[in-house]
């Protein structure tokens, strides 16, 4: 499982800061966790992460490798506001089947399970994520979510990530406009490998690069692709790759 890093947002303007900021409607953490993500001005990634109210606080639940960098864009913002900004001592628990009382329901897909949040680290996982993710086209941070990501290509929307009702935050212009006035040329999309190519790999189709492929499980993958350049000749080293 991914290192994890829980941080705790307290302070009597938490819930409006945090509002300002991110893609998603803090508002709506009262029907329970949701799943978000920071931008910069220009739309681009930063950070996605999780969040839930724990009594009059919120918790953000992200990667390990971004949580300085995300403590320190929150800072950047917070200004005069009443906002406290900490790290916890909890450890980010993940499984399937019924969601235990502790937990959330993941918001990005039924088939993700539950996420909880506990003062010892999880020991019992064996649960085969990647393959999980790669079935139902899950993008992971440091993989298929990187600085140079637009959201929207990645499935933001689907996984239920961006609420384009909920009014301004950073990258909000950019974002609502790929949403309403251009349609995505480039994406995440499900392909089957044929041949051994590992992820990273430049994916071309008749000598052009289509894409990359990147999360792999067995003969499937995710792949970041060019749809107008996409087809049944696409190879990434000495595998064939084909869109499903």
């Amino acid at each position: 499982m991914t290192i994890r890093r829980i941080l705790r947002l307290s302070g009597a303007d938490a819930t409006d800061f945090l509002q300002g900021l991110i893609t998603n409607d803090v508002n709506r953490l009262e029907q329970g966790m949701i799943y978000a993500a920071l931008l910069t001005p220009q739309g681009k990634y930063l950070a996605d992460f999780f969040v839930v109210r724990d009594a009059e606080s919120l918790l953000i639940d992200v990667a390990d490798d971004l949580g300085d960098m995300l403590v320190q864009r929150l800072s950047m913002y917070k200004l005069r506001a009443d906002v406290t900004i900490a790290k916890t001592e909890m450890f980010a628990h993940r499984g399937l089947g019924p969601v235990p009382e502790d937990g959330f329901a993941d918001p990005r897909d039924s088939a993700l399970g539950w996420r909880a949040y506990r003062t010892t680290p999880q020991t019992d996982d064996a649960t085969d994520w990647t393959a999980l993710r790669v079935a139902h086209l899950i993008p992971e941070t440091g993989i298929e979510l990187t600085p140079d990501t637009f959201i929207l290509e990645v499935g933001f929307e689907r996984l239920h990530g961006v609420d384009f009702r909920k009014g301004c935050y950073v990258g909000q212009e950019v974002t609502a406009r790929m949403k309403h006035k251009t349609e995505l040329r480039k994406g995440l999309a499900q392909v089957a490998v044929s041949g051994d190519a590992a992820p990273g790999t430049e994916i071309t189709a008749d000598g052009k690069s289509v894409g990359t492929l990147l999360s792999r499980a067995g003969d499937r993958a995710l792949a970041y692709l060019r749809f107008d350049r996409a087809d049944d000749t696409m190879q990434a080293a000495g595998a064939a790759v084909r869109r499903m």
